[in-house]
């Protein structure tokens, strides 16, 4: 996992997850017009007072730990059901952001793809 590609990859993704990560805290990004149902589910979490804290801060742990390149296969493994999740509510609710939910999980598949010999022996 040393080659050029693969390290912009994982900085790339890394540097995405910290940003959106800390905008669950900071607020530096405001949130875009969402259609009707995608503001209700958004609301609802909001409301729970703890499911948006804590996805923000996972993404800022992994998003840190891809940029340091600690545990990397690890934080690739908590991230697949997170940007599973992130492309199914784009999918479903939100088809305008699609294309960064694409992002995420291209690159996440991406990264996988490259450490799959230290996944391996999960699948045996």
């Amino acid at each position: 996992m040393n080659s050029q590609f693969t390290k912009l990859v994982r900085i790339l993704l890394g540097i995405i997850l910290l940003v959106f990560g800390l905008n669950k805290f900071l607020n530096f990004i405001p949130l875009p017009e969402l259609p009707e149902n995608a503001g209700k589910f958004m609301d609802s979490l909001i409301e729970t007072g703890y499911v948006l804290k804590v996805v923000g801060v996972l993404e800022v742990i992994i998003g840190a730990m891809l940029i340091s390149k600690k545990w990397t296969a690890f934080a690739l493994i908590l991230l697949a059901p997170i940007s599973i999740n992130i492309l199914l509510f784009h999918l479903f609710l939100d088809l305008p952001g699609l294309s960064v939910a694409l992002l995420i999980a291209v690159l996440n598949g991406v990264l996988i793809y490259k450490l799959w010999p230290q996944y391996k022996p999960l699948f045996n």
